[in-house]
């Protein structure tokens, strides 16, 4: 198991260090720190998948899809996982993304434990860094005072406009403390969502 999951991180390491710091391999390591803090307290957890599929998650992202032509299946094709491993860590990757708010349902305690991980790095202080690394790599603007956060979007309209960072904290960060599923995650993620509402409380303060 560990070699797979050595030659795995392997693999990826050059794909996501064609990345901003938004989403890199650094973010990878801190999101298999979270998923291995959750798995402490879901034993019937399957590491492996986890593991895997927190090293994979991002390989197709579609905001990198132009970086690279590799996909999840080639590298689990590259490590030897079998058919039914591969379906797993899939499987467990497929629920993770935020989509504006249009996620797929989750399908298996792994794929819980990988979502609220990813989720994790989000929020708090990190998430606060990772939307401002995002931001000024797309050369987007801080805050907009005059932009409305929406409401209700489309899994498109979501990826497609580019709204400031601070914004798009309205628009998924401070939603995701209600979207965690497993125990470890939901206490976690409370400390982080305070820090974030600190943080914007200050913000505003400076700007006006």
């Amino acid at each position: 198991m560990r070699e797979m999951v050595a030659r795995c991180r392997q693999l990826v390491e050059t794909i996501y260090n064609q990345y901003d710091a938004s989403h890199d391999l650094d973010h990878i390591d801190r999101v298999m720190k979270n998923a291995e803090k959750i798995l402490l307290t879901e034993p019937a957890a399957d590491e492996l998948v986890v593991q895997l599929a927190v090293l994979l998650h991002d390989i197709e992202d579609a905001k990198y899809e132009a970086m690279h032509e590799a996909t999840t299946n080639q590298m689990l094709d590259k490590i030897g996982a079998s058919a039914d491993l591969s379906a797993k860590v899939i499987s467990a990757i497929e629920s993770v993304s935020f989509n504006g708010g249009h996620a797929k349902e989750i399908t298996s305690i792994e794929g819980a434990i990988v979502r609220d991980a990813d989720r994790l790095d989000a929020i708090g202080a990190i998430g606060i860094a990772r939307a401002f690394a995002f931001g000024g790599a797309r050369g987007r603007k801080l805050y907009d005072l005059e932009e409305e956060a929406r409401r209700t979007m489309s899994a498109s309209e979501y990826r497609n406009k580019e709204t400031a960072s601070v914004t798009h904290f309205y628009e998924k960060l401070l939603l995701l403390k209600e979207l965690m599923v497993t125990t470890e995650g939901i206490r976690l993620a409370k400390e982080r969502h305070h820090f974030m509402e600190s943080f914007l409380e200050q913000l505003k303060i400076e700007i006006e």
